[in-house]
């Protein structure tokens, strides 16, 4: 700790989670091969400071398809898109390259299994999310949405007996068992899903989020607005004792006023951030006096995904 008492808790993991990585290596291996523009339908990440710099590269970003020059390149982003987002690329002509995590594809797989079996499922979620669209998109006719558990008191099932929940993957992992247990408590013979829907790494930076919270005067996520995950920290942080939590974009986004009366200050990032911003809010909390850093680990994470099958070195005979 420094002279003055004030100190950094670092959380580890933070920042990056395999899906992000492996969407954002697409994009870039996508411009290396086949030049600019390269075209992302929706952001690949919900990360501003991510955006801006593939724009800079000649990315350039569309809400839908059809705003795709027909024959070009879409990359789908990390969060997933539905078989009729695939079926319109179809039409237009495009080549696509498809960087959804493989963590949402095989929540997609889930729909569509549950869905032949013909189970009505109950897709724990927040209305409008890119994710939970193109999960949805997948088996339309038997998917209801639940945004939390709130929710759950006005929801008609068709059969009871033949009733399944999935969730979006990034979530608090806290809030979907608490809207689990009250679909429980409505329809008993609710069943789970084969496997944990919320990602590893979501759940991973919320565990150690909560394991600094309580030490914290105050906890800093790096994170834009529109990402799920990164919001979920800042509540997640609250809940588990943080006096205050405040989500910012870059180090020019902290107020000085947060720091009034702060000991310990927590900081934390969203599974779409890179790391050169959590070191641009180290840097400037160290002009502050905060610069004893001490991190706080609970998990190492060593996963990896393969790239899109489209970008992956041709193998050689031999």
């Amino acid at each position: 700790m420094s002279d003055s008492g004030k100190r950094v808790l670092l959380a580890e993991p933070r920042g990056y989670c395999a899906g992000v990585d492996r969407a954002i290596e697409t994009v870039e291996r996508a411009l290396e091969k086949h030049g600019a523009p390269v075209y992302v339908r929706k952001e690949i990440v919900h990360n501003k400071h991510v955006v801006e710099t593939l724009t800079e590269r000649g990315v350039v970003f569309v809400e839908e398809t059809d705003e795709v020059p027909e024959g070009a390149l879409v990359v789908f982003s990390a969060h997933g898109v539905s078989p009729a987002v695939h079926a319109s690329a179809a039409e237009r002509g495009l080549r696509t390259i498809d960087a959804a995590c493989p963590l949402v594809t095989k929540v997609h797989q889930e729909a569509k299994r549950f869905a032949r079996d013909d189970y009505e499922i109950l897709l724990i979620g927040h209305e409008g999310h890119e994710e939970v669209e193109g999960t949805a998109g997948e088996a339309p006719e038997h998917i209801q949405l639940v945004d939390g558990p709130g929710s759950v008191a006005s929801l008609e099932v068709r059969d009871e007996s033949k009733l399944v929940w999935l969730s979006q993957t990034t979530l608090s992992v806290d809030e979907t068992m608490e809207t689990v247990s009250r679909l429980r408590e409505r329809f008993p013979q609710l069943q789970d899903p084969p496997s944990d829907d919320i990602c590893y790494a979501t759940q991973n930076r919320q565990v150690a989020v909560k394991a600094m919270a309580p030490d914290c005067d105050l906890v800093i996520v790096v994170g834009s607005r529109n990402s799920s995950n990164s919001v979920r920290l800042v509540e997640v942080a609250l809940q588990a004792g943080a006096r205050a939590s405040h989500l910012v974009d870059y180090a020019r986004d902290i107020d000085a006023a947060w720091l009034e009366d702060v000991t310990t200050v927590g900081v934390t990032s969203g599974a779409s951030v890179p790391e050169v911003l959590v070191r641009g809010v180290l840097d400037r909390l160290a002009e502050h006096g905060y610069d004893s850093v001490e991190t706080v680990t609970t998990a190492n994470e060593t996963l990896t995904f393969a790239l899109p099958r489209e970008l992956r070195p041709a193998r050689t005979a031999g």
